[in-house]
């Protein structure tokens, strides 16, 4: 069991005390639910609490109802000094040359704090947005190649590859980052877990009771022995961490409150049409609106409105610790965390639990 990585979020598509969806038909005024806009100056609220309280990068997302993550961090570097950014994007929609550069690029203007989010994508609606008409397989076979070419474009010696999809001479960066930015990867088909055992540094999955990630870990593992290769592993999870159990599951409660029914039907039947495995996953968790505590302390009532990761941490800073201890002990070393809003909860998490998490 490595050291433990402590990560936080970046709400580029706006922010506030809801879950996402919920506000739309509430009508609820005073309330202090109030949207934030995703404005620089917001986004460098968020990063410098990230950066005061410990937090090692921020996960910037990839998406139609984002801002461009490349553009998003870059404009954070001068804010932060040593908050390291992890970049979300789509293989595919650029050349992997391309991608090297940009990411070498900067982690030369940062100092090195810049890490990949490779999002090959569940979303055949969503790909078509941007162009992109391969199948789920095609796309998977895809990344596998853009990894390649990335891999050794980042020697910096000039190296051929030549794929169904890539066909590249002397693709190379100059000068090669050092060190080299490190990947990260999601994705729950088998499809998916090759190309991670192939290609990734950390395999970042969302999150489930630990037995569940603990199999998905061995699973891996197992792959990537194939290619003798070692990986370390993520989750990505939301959190709602307060002083006492009552208090945390009351603030789960008022989000639940607060989600219109007509919302949850309309997110949960788009939702049930995408090609992403870990969404069916997610999905599952919170089939039964009853029993959303499916884990205890793991509470899948954000996925209700939210596609991607739709668990979160709930209880006391005692019992959070205690649950991401359950974690490690399966293999997990990241935590890709968030809550609403994204300043408040970073103060309850940074200043509840990670003080626990260290003396331990």
């Amino acid at each position: 069991m490595g050291e433990p990585h402590f990560h936080w979020y970046l709400p580029t598509s706006g922010d506030g005390r809801e879950v996402i969806g919920a506000l739309q038909s509430s009508g609820v005024v005073g309330t202090a639910s109030a949207h934030r806009a995703p404005s620089l100056d917001y986004l460098t609220l968020v990063a410098k609490t990230a950066e005061q309280l410990g937090f090692e990068a921020v996960l910037t997302p990839t998406g139609t109802w984002c801002a461009d993550a490349w553009i998003t961090t870059a404009a954070l570097i001068p804010q932060t000094s040593r908050l390291k950014f992890l970049v979300a994007f789509r293989p595919g929609l650029i050349t992997p040359t391309l991608a090297a550069q940009q990411a070498a690029t900067f982690a030369q203007l940062s100092g090195g704090r810049v890490a990949l989010n490779v999002v090959t994508g569940g979303d055949a609606e969503e790909q078509a947005r941007f162009g992109d008409r391969l199948s789920k397989t095609e796309r998977y076979a895809r990344t596998d190649e853009f990894l390649q070419v990335i891999r050794k474009a980042w020697t910096g010696q000039p190296s051929d590859f030549s794929g169904e999809y890539y066909d590249v001479t002397g693709a190379m960066v100059l000068p090669a980052p050092s060190p080299v930015p490190e990947v990260f990867f999601g994705g729950a088909s088998d499809a998916a877990r090759e190309v991670a055992a192939k290609n990734v540094d950390t395999y970042l999955t969302w999150t489930e009771p630990p037995a569940a990630v603990g199999e998905l870990i061995d699973d891996l593992c197992i792959r990537a022995e194939k290619y003798d290769r070692k990986l370390t592993f993520g989750i990505r999870a939301h959190v709602i961490t307060r002083d006492t159990h009552e208090q945390a599951w009351a603030e789960a409660r008022n989000l639940l409150s607060r989600m219109d029914p007509a919302i949850i039907e309309l997110a949960r039947a788009r939702l049930a049409q995408g090609e992403s495995e870990g969404q069916r996953r997610q999905l599952e968790l919170n089939a039964d609106r009853d029993n959303l505590e499916v884990y205890p302390g793991l509470w899948a009532g954000y996925g209700l409105v939210r596609p991607g990761a739709g668990t979160a941490l709930v209880g006391s800073h005692t019992e959070v610790a205690d649950l991401i201890e359950q974690y490690r002990a399966v293999g997990v070393d990241h935590f890709v965390l968030s809550g609403q809003p994204h300043i408040e909860e970073a103060y309850w998490f940074g200043e509840g639990v990670l003080p626990l998490i260290n003396r331990r």
